[in-house]
């Protein structure tokens, strides 16, 4: 994020949560008018494909907390193996 935009984030903050909420609104409007972009073929088959694999059942869903909880865990693991000291030569 620039830090124009993390100005901008920082006044929206401080805003009463009814004009927090109509500019998201605001925001959200405009990025969907941009959203409407070309896929290219292969991309328009995969995510139907994936689509698909949603509404048959064959796709396994995880929710967003566990995803962000399993990666925390995981990251927290890496850090603490990477502080072990390394074990006596010899």
């Amino acid at each position: 994020m620039t830090a124009a935009a993390e100005m901008v984030l920082q006044d929206a903050w401080r805003l009463p949560i009814e004009e927090r909420s109509s500019i998201a609104a605001h925001l959200i409007d405009s990025v969907d008018e941009v959203a409407d972009i070309e896929l290219s073929p292969a991309w328009r088959a995969e995510i139907d494909s994936r689509i698909e694999s949603i509404r048959d059942g064959i796709a396994k869903l995880i929710p967003h907390d566990e995803v962000v909880a399993g990666v925390r865990r995981r990251l927290s693991e890496q850090l603490t193996e990477k502080q072990k000291p390394f074990p006596p030569h010899g």
